[in-house]
């Protein structure tokens, strides 16, 4: 493809955010959480009272909505109708009912209308994307693919410490674990566009990797396609 696009996909709790905004600020480019992009649109139904289990209420409601995200790895944005949600969309409720509203063909194919504009709109200082469809549908062609995965214990532990550092609250590991698990296995085998590994993809264990030897190692791969 004609811009650099490195995609990252991974199960919730693998790092991704993390990850990918270091390998971006190190690299110069831009980046995409496509992940917010779900979670503003979960976050504008719940908003609205839409129930989310109904695929045709979320669809009709989708097509009203203008997400605007920021590519910027050093403050990333997200907004919906040109208010900024950055901070809701990372919610209790919004986390339990995005893997429903994801599941939406239409909303789906709304997005990934969005992000490849994104990804053109990068330019020659290239782009990193994450998601859990980037590398099998968003960008097949993508110039790097990244398959950033991790245990379950660990991610659940990353994940519990940041939503309690984010709300300044205990949350329960155990809990955040079985949740983790429970959106896997919803995101892996719903029937569009579900979380898998592209072929082609890089498999990065970060279970015993900190957050600066991952990104050393995403960077190596990212230099040596650029070499290629």
């Amino acid at each position: 493809m004609s811009v650099f696009a490195v995609a990252v996909d991974g199960p919730a709790g693998s790092g991704k955010s993390s990850v990918c905004r270091g390998v971006a600020s190190e690299m110069g480019m831009k980046y995409l959480d496509t992940g917010a992009m779900y979670r503003a649109v979960t976050w504008a139904m719940l908003d609205a009272h839409t129930n989310v289990d109904d695929s045709d209420a979320v669809a009709a409601a989708a097509q009203r909505l203008q997400i605007t995200s920021g590519t910027d790895p050093d403050l990333p944005t997200i907004s919906v109708n040109g208010q900024d949600v950055s901070e809701p969309i990372r919610s209790a409720a919004v986390t339990e009912a995005v893997s429903a509203v994801s599941a939406v063909p239409a909303v789906r194919e709304l997005l990934v209308d969005l992000q490849r504009a994104e990804v053109a709109n990068a330019g020659h200082v290239g782009i990193v994307v994450e998601g859990r469809d980037i590398g099998t549908v968003v960008l097949p062609d993508a110039s790097v693919k990244i398959f950033l995965t991790a245990d379950p214990a660990v991610r659940a532990l990353r994940r519990a410490k940041e939503d309690s550092e984010r709300t300044q609250e205990d949350v329960s590991i155990a809990a955040t674990e079985a949740a983790l698990i429970a959106r896997d296995e919803k995101d892996s085998t719903r029937a569009s566009s579900p979380l898998t590994q592209a072929e082609d993809a890089i498999v990065v264990d970060t279970t015993n990797l900190n957050l600066q030897q991952v990104i050393a190692e995403v960077v190596s791969h990212i230099k040596a396609a650029r070499e290629s």
